[in-house]
């Protein structure tokens, strides 16, 4: 059992302590008793015995002993060191982590064993133990000073953390008896993955796990600011805030972000226009004139990067520079090298620059509009020329501008955003190939089930995920292809119950695959929940 801090991302180790239940010197048999507001450590013999913590509030933990000891081991790099405070406060100075950590007994006693070494403790361990009985401490996580507080009664913190998350449960969709446990399985990680503003994080960003995914990248925000939008509209917008505040002079948006690094090394799919309007049409307040300019400003330099820093020229198309940059890292088109002509980049920018063009003729930006609409007829045109074949779409390696024999990515079908520019034919037969090619027991798979590449366990070479099956059965809806939608958006809702809100999930089985709490899953089961109220939820 342990402690962990995940400042620095998910490239910094994250473990700082290993907790064990003590009594009499020795360590003891435990169980856990776990709510979404407390952790209960109890005595596996006695059950009256026991170690409760509580995040009580941003950066604060509160604990509470009955009857045991708590045994904190740091896990140390060699300058970390433990010193005395104050009366009964020892400061933690993590180096590794550039945060200090306050350790303050409030009822009880402490056992410090942390011996000098030159330039650190050797090691450090900290033993609260109960005085008749009981014992109460706090933990804080701050850069730089301790701000002296008082506190309040454990009991009282912890009711207090308890009234803020029923108040995030009850914004959450209601949902048949069935999905009751994927709700509240989705309220739960989304609620608990919020993190507070610091250092790059300017606002409040919603992290894609607190698993290993512990930074806020930029197309899986999307979905996260589209399912609070509804009810939380300023954390909804704060969602796509983060990034515009450091939106690289190119035009760029990082392709994450933590409280201590910036990535532009890979970016992610142009989809944030598609994910603004999905936010209007929930919400009026998004309809300020002010937020609505911001945007479109932001959203123009994004386009542009695409447009003059992703081609050659205009005779050809945008790349993806790793498959990364899709966000579909492993997807077979982006096996035979990079950079890649993707026809699923081409519909994005397409559909960006035509909601772009919609938002300049409502801020009475005529020029801007119609010139939005002629660089995405020009864009449309040469996706038609450049990766069409037999009323299909292909990808092409740009270095040999040849096209890419393997065609059983799911990656492929994705054109079907821009349905309402696309021959019928040509989506008519993406449809057929989405039920013949990639529908599976539980959705749809990333690579087609009669490919030789398709693997169960294998990232975006099979596996089910969230994101594309919202913009899939989105994309569907928009055709008229509702019974489809419907269809895949049941067994999505099925899905949950069998594999959670994993990162991504087995088509056949659907056991939760990689991550078991991922954000973004949770968003998309909850949107759905939503969006989709009629009796075939009740189907199973």
């Amino acid at each position: 059992m342990v402690l962990r801090d995940l400042h620095g991302g998910d490239e910094a180790p994250s473990t700082i302590f290993v907790l064990k239940l003590m009594k009499g010197g020795e360590a003891i048999p435990y169980e856990l008793v776990v709510s979404e507001t407390r952790l209960r450590i109890v005595h596996k013999f006695n059950q009256t015995e026991y170690a409760e913590l509580c995040i009580s509030d941003e950066d604060i933990i509160h604990a509470r002993l009955a009857g045991v000891s708590l045994q904190l081991t740091a896990v140390k790099s060699r300058y970390d060191s433990l010193m005395p405070y104050g009366l009964n406060q020892w400061e933690y100075h993590l180096y590794s982590k550039e945060i200090k950590l306050m350790f303050t007994l409030l009822q009880g006693d402490a056992d410090i064993r942390a011996p000098w070494k030159f330039v650190g403790n050797e090691s450090i361990e900290i033993i609260m133990n109960p005085n008749d009985e009981v014992c109460s401490f706090v933990i804080e996580s701050y850069k730089t000073v301790w701000k002296k507080k008082t506190y309040e009664d454990y009991i009282q913190a912890c009711e207090r953390v308890d009234t803020h998350y029923k108040q995030w449960l009850q914004d959450m969709p209601v949902v048949p008896d069935k999905y009751e446990p994927s709700r509240e399985l989705a309220a739960y990680i989304t609620w608990s993955c919020v993190v507070h503003p610091e250092g790059q994080l300017k606002d409040y960003a919603m992290y894609m796990s607190k698993n290993w995914m512990f930074n806020i990248w930029s197309w899986d925000n999307c979905f996260n600011a589209m399912m609070l939008s509804a009810n939380r509209p300023e954390l909804a917008l704060a969602q796509l805030d983060l990034f515009i505040r450091h939106q690289d002079e190119s035009g760029i948006y990082a392709d994450f972000i933590n409280d201590k690094f910036l990535s532009f090394n890979c970016c992610k799919p142009p989809i944030h226009a598609w994910a603004f309007k999905n936010m209007r049409n929930q919400n009026s307040w998004f309809d300020d004139k002010a937020i609505v300019a911001r945007m479109y400003d932001s959203l123009t330099r994004a386009t542009n990067y695409w447009l003059e820093h992703r081609r050659a020229d205009a005779s050809c198309l945008p790349v993806y520079n790793h498959g990364n940059d899709s966000g579909w890292d492993n997807a077979s088109i982006f096996h035979h090298g990079i950079p890649v002509e993707a026809p699923d980049l081409a519909a994005h920018l397409i559909r960006q620059m035509d909601i772009l063009s919609e938002m300049a003729v409502e801020l009475q930006l005529e020029d801007e509009a119609t010139a939005w609409k002629v660089e995405a007829d020009k864009l449309y045109g040469l996706l038609l020329e450049r990766l069409v074949q037999d009323s299909r779409f292909v990808a092409r390696y740009a270095p040999e501008d040849r096209i890419i024999e393997h065609q059983d990515s799911l990656i492929l079908m994705m054109p079907i955003i821009i349905g309402y520019r696309l021959p019928q034919n040509i989506v008519e037969t993406l449809v057929n190939t989405l039920v013949d090619r990639f529908e599976a027991a539980f959705g749809l798979c990333t690579e087609s089930h009669a490919s030789p590449l398709y693997r169960e366990n294998g990232y975006w070479l099979g596996p089910i995920w969230a994101p594309v099956t919202y913009l899939f059965i989105d994309a569907l809806m928009d055709n008229g292809y509702n019974e489809f939608a419907t269809r895949l958006a049941c067994k999505f809702m099925d899905l949950t119950l069998v594999g959670g809100m994993a990162e991504n999930f087995d088509p056949v089985s659907g056991e939760g695959l990689v991550d078991p709490a991922f954000t973004w899953t949770s968003s998309v089961f909850l949107m759905l929940a939503g969006q989709f109220s009629s009796p075939w939820r009740e189907i199973g």
